[in-house]
């Protein structure tokens, strides 16, 4: 949350600003100088906004903000790092959701450590009629998280993002195992 900030100075003082009936009322210019604490943050937050708008330079109480435009709900236990990645990386991710890459990608940000993924199906294309069929007969998806503290992983939120992205008659299988 903004808020006063000790010793920031107002780059647009109001009592200079009042018309010069008032530049010599010693009330009015006392009166309009308490507002320039009070405004001088609203002043840097507008002249910053950009700023905000990154989110490798947002300010951290701010990336939930930026996460809320892409659709996504950041974890409050994980670190400012990544959080920062999630929502740099939001838009790409979208764009590759259901492949395998993106899921890769997605859940590797989400556990902060490496995944490997292990399909049982296939597609092929033959010119000779009869060709055996690729992959295995009983196709599932295996996803395997290495990180270095297993039990730190919320296993839920993991298992419902996997359920979002892999294709609905596709069961699935998660390990997590230690770095």
């Amino acid at each position: 949350m903004r808020g006063a900030v000790e010793g920031l100075a107002s780059p647009h003082p109001l009592a200079e600003h009042l018309p010069a009936v008032y530049q010599e009322d010693w009330f009015a210019q006392r009166l309009m100088s308490a507002f320039d604490p009070v405004l001088a943050p609203v002043f840097s937050v507008l002249d910053n906004f950009h700023a905000y708008l990154d989110p490798a330079l947002a300010p951290e109480d701010f990336l939930a903000w930026l996460a809320g435009w892409m659709g996504l709900t950041l974890d409050e236990t994980w670190p400012v790092e990544r959080c920062r990645a999630m929502v740099l990386q939001a838009a790409a991710l979208y764009g590759r959701r259901g492949t395998v890459s993106g899921l890769r990608d997605h859940l590797e940000i989400l556990s902060g450590g490496s995944v490997e993924l292990t399909d049982g199906g296939g597609v092929a294309w033959s010119r000779t009629p009869g060709a055996s069929l690729p992959g295995t007969p009983q196709t599932s998806l295996l996803v395997r998280v290495a990180i270095d503290d297993p039990a730190s992983l919320d296993a839920d939120r993991l298992d419902a993002l996997v359920r979002a992205a892999k294709p609905a008659h596709l069961p699935h299988r998660i390990e997590v195992v230690a770095r």
